[in-house]
């Protein structure tokens, strides 16, 4: 997965944060009861809520890459905008936007 231009920064500046941010991500973003694609699907959600266009467009990416179908990206996005009106619906849409 390529890192975030933010991820790249903190590498630069503080390493060992950098570490412990890494190690919570894969932690948290792993298979366990909830599978690992569910949780991107889940981090889009979030991101679109909070009108992340560029979060959303990557994490979409990264969903895609892990098998997540356009369908599935469709359903989170109702999801978004049934929990964030349409502000995240149109933040969301960058799920989209090549």
């Amino acid at each position: 997965m390529p890192k975030s231009w933010f991820m790249e920064l903190v590498e630069q500046h503080d390493p060992e944060l950098a570490k412990l941010f890494a190690a919570s991500r894969e932690f948290t973003m792993r298979d366990g009861a909830i599978p690992a694609k569910y949780k991107v699907l889940m981090t889009l959600l979030s991101d679109a809520i909070q009108g992340h266009p560029d979060g959303v467009k990557a994490i979409a990416q990264r969903a895609r890459d892990m098998g997540v179908s356009e369908a599935e990206i469709c359903e989170t996005l109702r999801v978004a905008y049934d929990c964030g009106g349409t502000p995240a619906l149109i933040t969301g849409l960058n799920a989209f936007r090549q």
